[in-house]
């Protein structure tokens, strides 16, 4: 087997096996690379590559959405910042504008870093038995 094909069965395995807290993280993950990588094909005057990860980050969010649980006061807030993300995203890709990606990437980095402190209580109370 290719270290490629090693890597591809890795990736394929960590994201089947995973609890549906990490799917989240992976999500809020990709979109912030998808970003990044949007910010480098302005920088590269690649128009075709930015629109293509403006519009995989988009997904990203799309699937953010309609995952929450709307049963839950904190979803409608968590909605309309990710529809609002989303606008922001087809802002910066009609516009080419970078500022508007770094202000989408921050709120994702700020998504995903809250995401992983609430992981981190949940298992600390699985393996403690301990509950707020």
């Amino acid at each position: 087997m290719s270290v490629q094909n090693a890597y591809n069965a890795y990736k394929q395995n960590s994201v089947t096996t995973a609890s549906p807290g990490e799917l989240t993280l992976m999500l809020y993950n990709g979109c912030i690379k998808f970003i990044h990588q949007a910010k480098k094909a302005i920088e590269l005057k690649n128009i075709e590559a930015r629109n293509t990860y403006i519009q995989k980050a988009q997904s990203i969010l799309t699937e953010l959405m309609s995952t929450l649980n709307m049963d839950v006061p904190v979803s409608k807030g968590m909605f309309d910042l990710y529809e609002y993300m989303y606008h922001q995203l087809t802002q910066a890709n009609m516009k080419n504008d970078v500022a508007i990606l770094d202000e989408v990437e921050n709120l994702t980095i700020e998504f995903r870093d809250t995401w992983k402190q609430v992981i981190q209580i949940n298992r600390q109370r699985q393996y403690t038995g301990n509950q707020v």
